[in-house]
């Protein structure tokens, strides 16, 4: 009987942390990756949000990228294709709202 009730408690504890990880969008997931201080669950989560709000799927999986990779987010800005500066300039949109919306 103990073993069941330890077993039903361990399942209510990891269940409901599996499922938020798994829910993380990749803006989320790059951000708690990302090793920062100031990146905690409440932060990522609203930075989360507020690219849900302003960036597209394919440009959350482009940014996210950014948080493992800088050298990339450089590149891209540098670049001298319609496409990136497109990206660029919604990605800038994301980081001064995220700013403004999460930053405290």
């Amino acid at each position: 009987m103990k073993k069941s009730a330890l077993t039903g408690v361990i399942a209510a504890v990891i269940i409901p942390l599996s499922v938020t990880s798994a829910l993380a969008g990749p803006i989320e997931r790059g951000c708690l990756k990302s090793g920062r201080d100031a990146a905690n669950r409440a932060t990522c989560a609203c930075i989360q949000q507020v690219a849900d709000m302003t960036l597209t799927g394919s440009d959350q999986r482009r940014a996210a990228k950014f948080f493992s990779k800088p050298d990339e987010a450089h590149k891209v800005w540098l670049s001298k294709r319609a496409a990136d500066d497109a990206f660029w300039e919604r990605y800038k949109n994301f980081g001064a709202t995220a700013e403004a919306y999460c930053g405290g």
